[in-house]
């Protein structure tokens, strides 16, 4: 009897450590990644080869790394209204149309010296303002080419201010496709409307 009685308390207390002795369940953690590290939100895995339930948060955008409508060109743009009441001309500076090539924004150094004279015009001119038009061939989409077309506008309008015009006195537009020059599907057509043109602005 007592024999029995020792071979159920020894059972009872293997069964006791056995119940302690589980691997604990792992713990439901948050962490956040320093700025650039990259993580799996649905489990990392450790040194171990296994995987815990890890959260992983991305970090929030740095707001002064960060370019929220900007123009690219490290020059604030001057309001629309800077031009109200002024007499635009688009004829005085039709000879220094800028052309650009395919899918570019870059002025090319042969039509560096157009934007040269029309700075040299504005520098004789000082109450007068200019407003770059941003155009586009018919390829490509309708809003890829208005961004294509702000991009050149916005080329000229750099240069221009680093020939010593003053920046609120240059005004940007894109067009991209929808005002051609030429007529046409051909390589020739096309060349003419990759343009940035130039309006310029005089008070009465």
């Amino acid at each position: 009897m007592k024999k029995s009685l020792a071979i159920i308390l020894a059972f009872g207390l293997a069964l006791s450590f056995a119940a302690t002795g589980c691997k604990p369940k792992s713990k439901n953690t948050v962490t956040k990644l320093p700025p650039g590290s990259t993580g799996n939100a649905a489990g990392n895995t450790g040194a171990g080869g296994g995987t815990d339930n890890t959260t992983v948060i991305p970090p929030m955008p740095d707001p002064a790394s960060t370019n929220i409508g900007g123009t690219g060109t490290g020059t604030d743009l001057p309001g629309r209204q800077g031009l109200e009441g002024m007499i635009p001309d688009r004829e005085i500076f039709k000879a220094n149309t800028v052309y650009f090539e395919f899918d570019r924004s870059a002025v090319r150094q042969a039509e560096q010296s157009k934007i040269q004279a029309v700075a040299k015009a504005l520098q004789e001119r000082p109450s007068a303002k200019v407003q770059i038009e941003g155009h586009c061939d018919e390829r490509g989409t309708e809003e890829y080419n208005r961004s294509l077309g702000e991009r050149r506008a916005l080329a000229i309008r750099e240069y221009l201010i680093n020939l010593g015009i003053g920046g609120d006195r240059v005004f940007t537009m894109s067009f991209g496709e929808d005002k051609p020059a030429v007529q046409g599907h051909s390589e020739e057509a096309w060349a003419k409307n990759r343009r940035g043109e130039f309006i310029l602005y005089t008070r009465p």
